[in-house]
């Protein structure tokens, strides 16, 4: 796992730091009352991690996956340092993973292609394939394995949804834009991330983004967030918690609804 969970005490804290790098370093992490700890110098991922991730990919990728990576040039937060050994130790474990790396704003066409309207941000992606998923933030703790498993649905050009809902997925002929506000230590939002970045692989008309709000407090402020996940669908209904699949799809076609 990305981050090793120091403390956690109490609900979301809109107000993070993130603390500089100790001199084995080892970067310590503040959201609120929730703190995480990086590897150190050996590395995000332990040994016995790295082996697990290698045989996964091995067996369960078959296209290349591409990681698009946008940076603010001259970015100094730590957030950003993480996102890059994120995707550059995915990229280390298998050769048909690959890193992309765009300056935000400069490298307008990338950025418009994908709509990356802030940073640090991670696309996965395939050749030739615009996929609206995007990751605002590191996705550390829990949501490293929704990153993993996006990258593999990506590969193999499929998600693991029941017909009916990938039917009713498929038949919206309406934009969705789907936000969904995660904290590290949040065990129950990579469920939510999940649901939200598959219905975005089955219907290229929805967007979907984790956003990492420990990183991006002001946009969580926004939207009243004080509990995750919470999933906010094109700015005008909202909901919290991780719903099954059929759930979660009721709620966003709410949107639709007149």
């Amino acid at each position: 796992m990305i981050w090793k969970q120091v403390s956690c005490r109490g609900k979301y804290n809109p107000s993070p730091r993130l603390s500089t790098r100790r001199p084995d370093g080892i970067i310590r992490l503040s959201c609120g009352h929730i703190e995480f700890e990086s590897g150190g110098s050996m590395g995000l991922l332990s040994d016995e991690e790295r082996g697990y991730l290698v045989r996964e990919f091995q067996e369960k990728l078959r296209e290349e996956v591409i990681l698009h990576l946008f940076l603010r040039d001259g970015e100094e937060e730590e957030s950003s340092h993480f996102a890059r050994q994120v995707v550059e130790e995915l990229q280390g474990l298998n050769r048909l993973i690959t890193v992309q790396y765009h300056s935000f704003p400069e490298d307008q066409e990338a950025t418009a292609l994908f709509g990356i309207d802030k940073t640090p941000a991670i696309v996965p992606a395939r050749k030739g394939r615009n996929y609206r998923v995007r990751f605002y933030g590191a996705p550390g703790g829990y949501e490293f394995n929704s990153l993993v498993e996006d990258m593999i649905d990506i590969s193999r050009g499929e998600v693991d949804l029941p017909r009916d809902v990938i039917q009713e997925v498929r038949e919206i002929e309406h934009d969705l834009h789907i936000q969904v506000f995660v904290t590290p230590a949040c065990p129950y939002c990579p469920g939510a991330v999940r649901t939200a970045h598959k219905f975005a692989l089955v219907n290229e008309r929805i967007t979907a983004d984790m956003v990492m709000a420990t990183e991006f407090h002001e946009l969580a402020n926004k939207y009243g967030v004080t509990a995750v996940p919470y999933t906010v669908v094109n700015e005008r209904i909202s909901f919290v918690g991780t719903l099954p699949e059929r759930e979660f799809l009721s709620r966003i076609l709410g949107e639709l609804r007149p």
